[in-house]
């Protein structure tokens, strides 16, 4: 399965969703939807009296669930039972909520924006666009922010046609580029600027994304050049990648005096946002 995983929000309550490119449909929790529907004080045990229930009933629907890896509440990938949309629809039926028409509603509307960011990849766009304005971030950092993501899905693509895995292959790779520009593993910057699960990408600051950009960028283009074959050769291309971006990342800091990457993170930033305006 090549999988995007996202978190969806129905009436203030999270809903884990994986996207699997192959089949192309949705996969979503249903602990999470019966916590979104019901008040149950424990969901996961709701689940398993329904899941028996259903069982003993001779659900097909039941039978058809399998389970995924998801990121649970303390940050860990644990397994969890899943649904695809059909399967939810069918298992709403039997969980009285005043919540299940807009529950379904919501559902349809889930399906329909991704087939129409299928057809139409700006609107991905559009919508990434507008989460980050509500957030609070600058239309500088947003447009540099969007670039970024063109950038990456440009680079994950060619390391896609060089017969590389996502996951493992991805994440070294992607730590020796930023290990050779930033002198720091993708861990270790994280460690730097205090985050746990974030995104590393939304804790950059600009001239972070734009030299991160270089970097990945420049891994792109050397690869298209040299071809690299094997895993270890990937790894050289995405060494001199990143060193592009090195000479750019000293060459400013020679010229400022200020060191590049730094531990401002998002939150910081936008307090410091704020301070300034109110000042």
């Amino acid at each position: 399965m090549e999988r995007k995983d996202a978190i969806k929000i129905f009436d203030n309550k999270k809903v884990r969703t994986v996207w699997d490119n192959e089949l192309e449909k949705w996969f979503i929790s249903i602990v999470d939807v019966i916590s979104a529907l019901t008040d149950s004080v424990d969901p996961t045990a709701y689940w398993r009296k329904l899941k028996q229930r259903l069982r003993e009933e001779g659900n097909e629907t039941v039978t058809n669930c399998h389970g995924l890896k998801m990121q649970a509440p303390d940050g860990k990938m644990r397994l969890t039972d899943v649904a695809d949309t059909e399967q939810v629809f069918r298992l709403i039926q039997s969980i009285p909520s005043p919540k299940a028409e807009p529950f379904k509603q919501w559902l349809a509307q889930l399906a329909s924006e991704r087939l129409d960011e299928m057809q139409n990849p700006e609107l991905s766009f559009d919508r990434a666009l507008e989460q980050y304005k509500r957030l609070g971030y600058s239309e500088n950092w947003i447009n540099q922010r969007l670039k970024s993501i063109e950038v990456r899905k440009e680079l994950t693509d060619e390391w896609k046609q060089r017969g590389l895995k996502e996951g493992v292959q991805f994440a070294t790779l992607t730590d020796v580029i930023t290990q050779a520009w930033a002198d720091k593993t993708t861990k270790e910057y994280k460690q730097l600027k205090g985050l746990k699960k974030e995104n590393l990408r939304d804790n950059m600051t600009n001239t972070e994304l734009i030299l991160n950009m270089l970097a990945e960028a420049s891994t792109k283009d050397i690869s298209q050049v040299v071809e690299p074959v094997t895993f270890a050769e990937n790894i050289t291309v995405a060494q001199q990648g990143g060193k592009v971006a090195r000479v750019a990342r000293e060459e400013l800091e020679a010229r400022t005096g200020k060191k590049v990457v730094s531990s401002i993170n998002a939150q910081k930033a936008l307090i410091e946002k704020k301070k300034r305006k109110n000042e």
